[in-house]
């Protein structure tokens, strides 16, 4: 009988107190579930969130992390979709009520949902691949689901609508999914980040961008748009709402303000943000496994769209160690605050 590896993880023991690294139980998926073995982390603003301000956790000692790289060690007795040994990226299963140590991702093993797991190319790097889990179920949640702005799923040869969809932050991480994923489903983009990074944006697919620093943005951007078809707007960074509500107002078409939740459902915008007759809502990511949008983004269209190019994996890394041991300086240099790039850890 093979001998079981000893796994180690990030612990969280108190609010706002640094990570200590040091032996965890080995995780025994449930039968939806897949053990990765970790080989590279992406961060998240969410992460120091959670590690700085000890926001959204019930409990200590407690593992975190939503994005990992790695390879299949093991699966659930329902998983039928992959097996031991394939490269993978994943998102740790957020909204599940019986969330276990074992489901943080950072760690040297993890267990993640089988609904939230992609098959990663072998052209692309678990440092590559690492950064987008998260980001594009939260991004495609609130482009796809019902409630949401429920844009025609992503496809490998997507016809044009001439239809316009608005991405408030468009070089974030969040930003970039949505981006990427607006153009696989038809529709043109209209998106906002500073003048640094307009030439990345546009790299990504955005037809039109304007400086969200400008004053008068959003005067320049409805009459950018002007005549067209509005499918609406995205604020993927939870920062303009009343800027992003304004453009809906103004331009025809879908009167909806769709943007990520960044805290517990208390944190929305309060009423009067927006102009009456534009709907907000909002989207948390890893809801996606439980409807029809995971099957169709992360089962049908991503790993194909990766392999051949359509989709990339932005933002581009940064790696800034490796080991368990750099996840608290990463943390500490996401609380700064990152633009068009994300922070990673990879597993020597």
């Amino acid at each position: 009988m093979a001998t079981r590896p000893t796994n180690h993880a990030a612990w969280l023991n108190a609010p706002k107190e640094p990570f200590t690294i040091s032996a965890a139980p080995f995780p025994e998926p449930r039968p939806h579930e897949i053990i990765v073995r970790s080989q590279a982390f992406a961060l998240n603003p969410v992460d120091a969130f959670m590690a700085k301000k000890g926001h959204l956790i019930t409990s200590y000692p407690t593992v975190i992390g939503c994005d990992v790289a790695g390879i299949i060690h093991a699966v659930g007795s329902a998983v039928t979709r992959f097996r031991v040994g394939e490269r993978v990226i994943a998102c740790s299963d957020d909204l599940n009520s019986d969330f276990r140590i074992t489901n943080g991702c950072f760690q040297l093993y993890c267990a993640v949902a089988e609904g939230l797991t992609v098959r990663l190319p072998d052209s692309i790097g678990f440092v590559q691949g690492c950064v987008l889990p998260l980001g594009l179920c939260t991004a495609a949640t609130s482009l796809f689901q019902k409630g949401n702005l429920r844009l025609p799923f992503p496809q490998l040869k997507p016809e044009r609508t001439g239809k316009v969809l608005v991405v408030w932050g468009g070089s974030s991480s969040v930003g970039s999914c949505a981006i990427q994923m607006a153009r696989a489903a038809g529709c043109d983009v209209a998106t906002t980040c500073s003048e640094r990074n307009s030439n990345y944006c546009r790299e990504l697919g955005a037809e039109w961008v304007f400086d969200h620093g400008k004053e008068g943005v959003v005067e320049e951007i409805v009459k950018a748009l002007e005549g067209k078809e509005l499918l609406g707007v995205f604020d993927a960074v939870f920062a303009q709402i009343k800027e992003c509500g304004e453009i809906a107002r103004r331009l025809k078409g879908v009167k909806k303000v769709a943007t990520v939740l960044v805290g517990p459902p208390a944190m929305v915008v309060p009423e009067g943000t927006v102009p009456d007759g534009v709907e907000v809502c909002y989207c948390w990511g890893t809801s996606l496994k439980n409807d029809d949008v995971g099957p169709a983004v992360l089962g049908d269209w991503l790993s194909v769209a990766l392999a051949n190019g359509s989709m990339k994996c932005k933002p581009d890394p940064e790696v800034v160690g490796r080991g368990l041991e750099a996840l608290q300086v990463a943390v500490d240099l996401m609380e700064k605050g990152v633009s068009a790039k994300k922070l990673v850890v990879e597993i020597s």
